[in-house]
């Protein structure tokens, strides 16, 4: 299973676009809500129902756990201390973590890009604590993935996709995928 974490006021194009593209390349992701409520709002006041809330994942078996921004949906995401815990203990195990827009700051914050090549929206990049910075769509560094914001949500979540092992050109191609 991979989870994506969705708090209130986050970027839905970068929630979904990951949601979208991994399941239709059959791969297991799973919404999960922060809060004690399925029912999370999008920075663009969008409802979705997650399929789950943070106390029913079992987040130490996920194979990736994957964070996308807007505000304050990443700030909302930092304050969350079982997620952070997570997080930590998913980057220490080598899963995949990953997180897309403001939501790298949250990796700076907890030290896991200190030493590593990431990437994040313009302004957030002083947040990437002992990262190197750098502009890339996607950015790769062992178990981290990191990409820049809305416009690079599909990248993303290909990138996501190739990291869990799925082939992703036949879809690519149906998309219209350049």
């Amino acid at each position: 299973m991979n989870y994506i974490f969705l708090a209130d006021g986050f970027e839905e194009i970068e929630a979904l676009t990951v949601v979208d593209i991994l399941r239709r390349l059959g791969l297991d992701i799973a919404t999960v809500s922060i809060t004690e409520s399925r029912t999370v709002v999008g920075t663009h006041s969008i409802p979705v129902t997650a399929d789950l809330c943070l106390c029913d994942a079992a987040l130490d078996e996920a194979a990736a756990l994957i964070l996308p921004g807007g505000l304050p949906g990443a700030d909302n995401l930092q304050a969350c201390k079982p997620l952070a815990e997570a997080l930590c203990r998913a980057a220490k195990d080598g899963r995949i973590v990953a997180a897309i827009c403001a939501a790298p700051r949250m990796l700076g914050a907890l030290g896991l890009v200190s030493g590593k090549k990431a990437t994040c929206y313009p302004g957030c990049e002083g947040a990437l604590t002992g990262a190197h910075y750098v502009t890339d769509r996607v950015v790769i560094d062992d178990n981290i993935i990191t990409s820049r914001g809305p416009a690079t949500a599909s990248d993303f979540a290909f990138a996501l996709a190739e990291a869990l092992g799925a082939d992703t050109t036949a879809l690519r191609s149906g998309m219209l995928y350049a």
